[in-house]
């Protein structure tokens, strides 16, 4: 499907991510961790990149993608934009999406790979699926987690919702995880690990390396669903 959109609302997730929300068409359907296409007009001429929903299918009056302001051409041309500003949109695509179809689930995210994490979760969570869902996400710092008040709330909603946070540049007041994603951590926060499917969303380095680490432990590739997002 193909709409041209208008930013309704820019939210401010931390000092260097942005949410961008538009209205959502009554005929666009999509599922939970899908991306679109968006595609801008800058500088004389038309630049589409991929964007993950951090919006969820049962928030039914908005459409949201949030995004890493890089510095780079692209991103600067985004941090640019205020409300009413049009742009093309076409989607939804990808196949790392949930629907309830696997009873127990691991989510593993790296920086703002957290944003179809977050639509999975939201997902489930409103509709009060009793999905057993254990989200690992992995950030640098503590500015770095975007979305956590937000989780932390959904994890009080949702008795079968775990949210587990590691930082690797943590500051030193930080008490938590100091490590990066590994497999004792998945067996520590996931013990029954063997019996669940996995989706894995950040950086290419970070997915390759996860998609290894699940091989080394004998998930099957066909248990795993993944989306790497480059940088722009």
């Amino acid at each position: 499907m193909k709409f041209q959109a208008n930013i309704s609302e820019i939210i401010q997730r931390s000092a260097n991510v942005k949410s961008f929300r538009f209205k959502r068409p009554d005929d666009f359907d999509y599922k939970a961790g899908q991306y679109i296409v968006v595609t801008l007009d800058f500088n004389g001429k038309s630049v589409s990149k991929p964007f993950s929903l951090s919006s969820s299918p049962t928030e039914k009056d908005h459409l949201e993608f949030t995004k890493k302001l890089t510095g780079h051409e692209f991103s600067n041309a985004l941090d640019s934009m205020e409300t009413g500003y049009p742009f093309n949109i076409s989607g939804p695509f990808g196949k790392m999406s949930y629907e309830g179809e696997y009873g127990k689930i691991v989510l593993l995210s790296g920086g703002i790979g957290i944003a179809p994490m977050r639509s999975i979760c939201r997902y489930c969570t409103d509709l009060k699926l009793d999905t057993d869902v254990v989200l690992i996400c992995s950030d640098r710092t503590e500015e770095d987690m975007v979305f956590w008040k937000e989780l932390s709330e959904m994890v009080r909603q949702n008795p079968h919702l775990t949210v587990f946070q590691t930082l690797t540049r943590a500051s030193e007041s930080w008490t938590g995880c100091r490590e990066r994603i590994n497999e004792n951590l998945i067996r520590k926060e996931a013990p029954d690990y063997a019996a669940r499917e996995f989706y894995i969303c950040g950086p290419p380095s970070m997915v390759d390396s996860m998609t290894e680490m699940l091989r080394s432990m004998s998930i099957p590739d066909m248990r795993v669903k993944k989306e790497s997002l480059i940088g722009y």
